[in-house]
């Protein structure tokens, strides 16, 4: 404190990767996921495999769809300088700076080496969001006013609106579409597995091929910024470059698995209906299904003579 004040704003922090959103969106899932273990042993048989492997897989391509929502590792990039700590001052300082982007703004790390240098611990991690309802050149204008470290301030002068490269409206209306292209692909998730209960499994099929288009557009809109000017971030001889992260390349990889599931679920349905109905346990008892009435039994005394 200093005359009994703090010396700096109070500001929400958010974590660069994993924050409280995509935590509980990730727990929520998971207890679907320990739910139905549970009742697992009651299913006998093989179906108990089947809707074992059913169940997981459609979870995961749920909670990646989401999760991915809140995440902040679309583009990720790091680099070491030797570059100014605070305006006004010549003192240099050895640091890590990290550069976070995800759908609905970036993260600004800051990390010094060693963490104690110019009598200061050196470890920051800054948000600035350009999502809908929040000002991105407000966010930055609090950070000029809480004397943020000199590194974070250029990394994030290079998203405002007023900067010459454009660059937060490039991401912003990429992040905007890419997260309502996944929005979309949620609902069709949501409808694949509705469809799948029910006896129409190929329609199941072409939807869960619909949600893997989605993920894939998705992923088209953000790739997008590529064909913008990226201003360079310089630090002394050194350049802080980005390249796709941790959710672009799992959105990926979820989408591909869609793909390969539908596809698999509309081939099986026109070449091996019998196997897809096993799988889906969908399969009536072929002593139900077959069996004819082979023997009956009359009782003699009340059979009419003319029969």
């Amino acid at each position: 404190l200093f005359d009994g004040i703090y010396p700096f704003y109070v500001q929400q922090r958010k974590v660069s990767v994993f924050d409280v959103s995509t935590i509980i969106v990730i727990v929520v899932f998971l207890t679907f996921a320990c739910s139905f273990l549970l009742i697992t042993p009651g299913i006998r048989g093989r179906a108990r495999l089947y809707w074992t492997l059913r169940v997981l897989l459609s979870l995961l391509v749920g909670v990646v769809i989401v999760a991915v929502q809140f995440t902040g590792d679309w583009e990720t990039g790091w680099v070491t300088a030797n570059t100014s700590y605070k305006s006004f001052s010549h003192a240099l300082v050895n640091v890590d700076i990290g550069l976070h982007v995800g759908l609905a703004g970036l993260n600004v790390t800051l990390i010094g080496n060693p963490v104690n240098q110019v009598n200061e611990t050196i470890k920051y991690n800054e948000h600035f969001s350009w999502s809908f309802g929040e000002d991105y050149d407000h966010s930055y204008s609090e950070g000029l006013e809480r004397g943020l470290p000199s590194p974070i301030l250029y990394v994030a002068e290079k998203f405002t609106t007023q900067n010459p490269c454009s660059m937060n409206r490039q991401y912003r209306i990429s992040g905007h579409y890419a997260s309502a292209t996944l929005w979309v692909a949620f609902c069709t998730w949501v409808i694949s597995n509705m469809l799948f209960s029910m006896p129409v499994l190929v329609y199941g099929g072409y939807m869960v091929l619909v949600t893997g288009a989605f993920m894939i557009f998705s992923l088209l809109s953000f790739s997008t910024v590529r064909n913008s000017l990226m201003c360079p971030i310089q630090f002394g001889t050194t350049t802080l470059h980005i390249g796709y992260g941790g959710s672009f390349w799992l959105t990926l990889a979820i989408g591909l698995l869609c793909f390969v599931a539908g596809i698999t679920v509309v081939t099986l349905h026109y070449f091996n209906l019998d196997l897809l109905k096993t799988f889906f346990d969908l399969r009536e008892d072929k002593a139900e299904e077959y069996q004819d009435i082979t023997e009956v039994y009359i009782n003699p005394h009340f059979v009419n003579k003319e029969l």
